[in-house]
């Protein structure tokens, strides 16, 4: 049931990691949400945006459970109240893993411990390989692929 993809990107750790925590290149790959966060171990961590709950509906929260810059960045993972009003019972884990492979960077996503009948496990099956088209796409080219 774990998600697992790996992309291969043309760039840097530094670039790879900034579309990742930075909000505006998150902003950009995220349909314009950012990520709010310390990124400090047990801080709380939230994609905030543009969606049924106006301009700063909660896509994802959770907590900060790893931070390595430029390496590795792992949080608990729960949906937002506008995707489902029982979110509490359906915690996941989300983690990138980033390694240099020659000239490009090997940008692993793991998105594990889901719960029996996570909700949400469709949705982020379908979303996850166009989100990492999108960071490998804006840290290549400067722009983000339109899906919609």
């Amino acid at each position: 049931m774990d998600l697992t993809y790996e992309t291969y990107i043309g760039g840097t750790l530094e670039q790879v990691w900034k579309a990742i925590v930075d909000a505006e290149y998150v902003k950009q790959v995220y349909y314009g949400s950012v990520i709010e966060s310390t990124f400090q171990a047990g801080d709380s961590l939230a994609y905030v945006g543009p969606g049924s709950q106006g301009e700063r509906t909660t896509h994802v929260f959770g907590s900060i459970l790893t931070c390595e810059s430029n390496r590795e960045l792992s949080f608990r993972h729960f949906t937002g109240k506008a995707y489902n009003p029982e979110t509490d019972k359906y915690e996941s884990r989300v983690t990138y893993q980033l390694e240099k492979i020659g000239e490009a960077v090997k940008l692993t996503l793991i998105h594990d411990q889901w719960k029996e009948n996570d909700p949400s496990y469709e949705g982020s099956k379908k979303s996850w390989p166009m989100l990492l088209s999108n960071t490998k796409t804006l840290v290549e080219t400067g722009k983000t692929l339109k899906f919609t």
